[in-house]
């Protein structure tokens, strides 16, 4: 999933990617990546032990970013 939220009169323009990854000891990571356009940006994974609890939290993420204008 990649949102990005571009405001050219704030001179704002970032992405915010999010994916879900498996691990090698049958754990489930979400990856996150974020920063302004254009750049590598920033990177994050946070583990979980379920599939379902690593989609919970990329839809929690999600719904955050969709309030501050990410789409």
């Amino acid at each position: 999933m990649h949102l990005t939220r571009i405001e050219p009169e704030d001179n704002l323009h970032r992405f915010y990617s999010l994916e879900i990854v498996r691990g090698l000891f049958g754990e489930w990571g979400l990856t996150r990546n974020w920063g302004r356009i254009g750049s590598a940006g920033q990177a994050r994974t946070d583990w979980f032990d379920t599939e379902a609890e690593a989609k919970d939290a990329r839809f929690t993420l999600h719904m955050a970013k969709a309030k501050r204008g990410y789409a």
